[in-house]
């Protein structure tokens, strides 16, 4: 599939595999059945990246409850990952795409930024909802860090509206 080419809602989601934090293969695949929070963050270990995982984090029983997961993906490496979800506890899986497979993929808007007097490319802020039925029903360019896993949990609750 083309990068964009699933922007009308209830396309099917691109497929993928990408390294999480322990280095082992996620693909979008195994997760047929459940919904899917699909979150793409600028960088690891950052002010705005740590709150918005540790919401994330702390309503994963509640994503349980829904028969849902959450997916963070960034352009970080698995080794920042691992450092990151060790540090901070995460439990769900964090996706390493340094290559932008994903992040391309889905169309998610990247930039260069310079974090210690080096460019660096991030992905922007974006959030895709997949049904069980492994359909796109929902994106969001989050503005409101705060408020979005609660702003997902009751997507999810309206099946995805």
């Amino acid at each position: 599939m083309q990068p964009g080419t699933w922007r009308q809602f209830g396309t099917q989601a691109p497929n993928f595999t990408l390294p999480d934090q322990d280095n082992k293969p996620v693909s979008l695949k195994d997760y047929k059945g459940k919904w899917v929070v699909l979150y793409f963050y600028p960088k690891d270990q950052t002010s705005g990246c740590s709150k918005e995982a540790h919401h994330f984090q702390d309503d994963q029983d509640k994503y349980k409850a829904l028969n849902a997961v959450v997916l963070g993906v960034s352009l970080d490496t698995v080794e920042s990952h691992a450092t990151w979800c060790t540090k901070d506890g995460f439990s769900f899986k964090m996706l390493a795409d340094p290559g932008h497979k994903v992040v391309d993929l889905y169309g998610v808007p990247t930039r260069t930024v310079q974090i210690g007097g080096a460019p660096v490319t991030i992905a922007m802020r974006d959030t895709f909802l997949i049904s069980p039925d492994g359909k796109i029903v929902k994106e969001w360019e989050v503005k409101d860090i705060d408020n979005h896993s609660d702003e997902v949990q009751a997507a999810i609750k309206a099946g995805g509206k």
